[in-house]
């Protein structure tokens, strides 16, 4: 024969199970209420989990830094498509500017000529010497260039014109390598200064030049673009000769 318990007994039984039920339900609240934010099933996890999307974020974000460093490197030497070139403007370029020329002629940047005669091995250095002798010449130490205007500082003396933008050009060399010049042309008369200026700084996109070669001309740009031989260098005016003795050594 089956006991039966007595029914105040029976009450306080279940009674008892029900407030156990809803202390196991009640919890910390979680400070992440987000619709998104994913359980952690204890605080070992929780902290495994968030370890490990830590480490997968920096991963990822390393990853895509070396990714675009990859591709500056390689528009920097000339490699691109086409569709990856755009429009810039002179904004691309403002500040004030110092050629490197002088810094080539008192041995400033010999460290520079005897690091690529060690990398590349294509040339002495006497033979890089000249070879830059040529390519850096000007008698232009100084360019400002501001809003719309161009500054040209021969022996100290400043001579300023408006420029506008023409457009864009994508040269391909001898050696196999591209580049893009991106040119400017002079608005109305002004003394001094060239009718047309053409940038180049191993740039396709809208970027702030860290520095530049130029190509002046007052002939026209199909003209100037058959330059190859002479391309005058400028750096920031603040920098001395032996940070830009770094800052070249840095590519």
């Amino acid at each position: 024969m089956k006991k039966r318990l007595p029914k105040s007994l029976l009450v306080f039984f279940l009674f008892g199970i029900f407030l156990i039920g809803c202390q196991e339900n009640e919890g910390t609240p979680n400070e992440n209420t987000s619709s998104n934010a994913q359980p952690a099933s204890s605080d070992s996890n929780s902290e495994n989990s968030n370890s490990t999307s830590t480490e997968s974020s920096n991963h990822r974000h390393d990853h895509n830094h070396s990714h675009e460093d990859e591709k500056q490197k390689e528009i920097y030497s000339g490699i691109f498509e086409d569709n990856e070139v755009k429009d810039r403007e002179l904004s691309d370029w403002e500040g004030d500017w110092q050629s490197v020329y002088p810094y080539l002629l008192d041995g400033t940047l010999d460290s520079v000529l005897q690091k690529k005669v060690e990398t590349k091995k294509d040339k002495t250095f006497d033979e890089y010497k000249e070879y830059y002798q040529v390519g850096y010449e000007t008698d232009m130490e100084r360019i400002v260039i501001k809003d719309n205007t161009i500054t040209f500082y021969h022996n100290g003396e400043g001579k300023t014109g408006e420029y506008t933008y023409h457009g864009y050009e994508i040269l391909t060399y001898e050696s196999g390598n591209r580049g893009v010049r991106y040119l400017f042309d002079l608005v109305g008369e002004a003394d001094g200064v060239p009718k047309h200026v053409q940038f180049s700084d191993h740039s396709i996109d809208p970027t702030k030049a860290e520095h530049y070669h130029i190509y002046l001309g007052n002939g026209d740009h199909d003209t100037l673009l058959h330059e190859l031989d002479n391309w005058p260098t400028y750096y920031f005016s603040h920098l001395s000769g032996e940070e830009i003795a770094e800052e070249m050594n840095a590519h």
